[in-house]
């Protein structure tokens, strides 16, 4: 069956049949993959070493367990006459994980949500009260729907960005007009937060982000410093070839909070009255992780934030 498996037709080849198939049963039972070689019956020819230490009813020449086919990639092909399939089986463990991180995000989805929604729901009752202030109170609800609108479109796009659906780096882009952009349009909610929003760097320099990406991370990083930096702080978002700086001299980050910065959801004990989804600085870690760069914090309570987001020269 493996002989079967490898064997080739090409013209010139120099190596046996035999040499062949045996090279070809070395290199999937050594696999570090989870494998399985089935023939067009649906029956084993044969399996990698992790294969047969998961699946204890893995034989050759038998129908492999349905675990093997219930959470797999299975590849077709034909080897002359005779059709085979290869079948990667996703791992377990990774699986488990997976449905843990999922069913965290959604709890968290949730609870975020749950929020917003209750004040609404009491700003509404409020109004139907005699004497109420109804402008106001309209006012303040559509401020609820506009954050549970921002909510759901950050939780979007952050699946978007992890299934791979949205992409991040197709080539490289001058970042300091983006950046100017941002400032500008960011720049009236910066003034009614007593925060001064600059952009500067090299005006060459580029970024290996689509122009989007760019965009999405400047606005996340400055928003940030909106609402948290402080009145009389200046926000500076700094380019240079393969890196971006964003540095802010206000109230800074205390050091337990700042291992948690880039994590969904989470929030300083100051910051749990801001109007910020949570998901800010999360995305801007995923942008930056998927185009191969790093992210970095510094900070200490008082001397303000600086995030620096390096990207490796190809």
């Amino acid at each position: 069956m493996v002989k079967r498996l490898f064997q080739r037709d090409t013209p010139g080849a120099r190596l046996e049949p035999s040499t062949d198939a045996e090279r070809g049963r070395v290199l999937i039972e050594e696999s570090r993959e989870i494998v399985v070689v089935l023939d067009a019956e649906g029956r084993v020819v044969t399996a990698s070493r992790r294969a047969r230490e998961l699946f204890d009813a893995l034989s050759e020449g038998e129908p492999p367990p349905d675990a093997v086919l219930r959470d797999s990639l299975a590849v077709a092909y034909n080897v002359g006459e005779a059709q085979e399939t290869l079948v990667y089986v996703r791992d377990p463990g990774d699986l488990a994980a997976y449905e843990e991180l999922r069913a965290g995000f959604t709890a968290s989805v949730s609870h975020e949500l749950r929020t917003p929604l209750a004040r609404l729901l009491a700003l509404l009752e409020s109004a139907t009260l005699p004497d109420a202030d109804q402008d106001d109170l309209i006012e303040q609800a559509q401020a609820e729907v506009r954050q549970i609108g921002e909510l759901i479109d950050d939780v979007l796009f952050l699946s978007e960005l992890e299934s791979g659906r949205e992409l991040v780096a197709l080539g490289s882009t001058v970042a300091l007009p983006i950046l100017e952009e941002v400032a500008e349009a960011l720049g009236e909610n910066a003034a009614r937060a007593g925060l001064m929003l600059r952009a500067e760097g090299d005006p060459a320099a580029e970024l290996p982000l689509r122009p989007r990406m760019i965009r999405v991370i400047a606005g996340n990083l400055a928003e940030n410093a909106i609402r948290y930096a402080g009145p009389g702080s200046t926000f500076t978002l700094t380019v240079r070839p393969g890196e971006l700086v964003a540095a802010d001299d206000g109230v800074g980050v205390v050091e337990d909070d700042l291992r948690r910065l880039f994590e969904r959801f989470y929030r300083a004990d100051r910051a749990r009255a801001s109007r910020g989804t949570g998901l800010g600085l999360a995305i801007v870690k995923h942008i930056a992780n998927s185009a191969g760069g790093t992210v970095e914090a510094e900070s200490e309570l008082g001397s303000g934030l600086t995030v620096r987001i390096s990207f490796t020269s190809p």
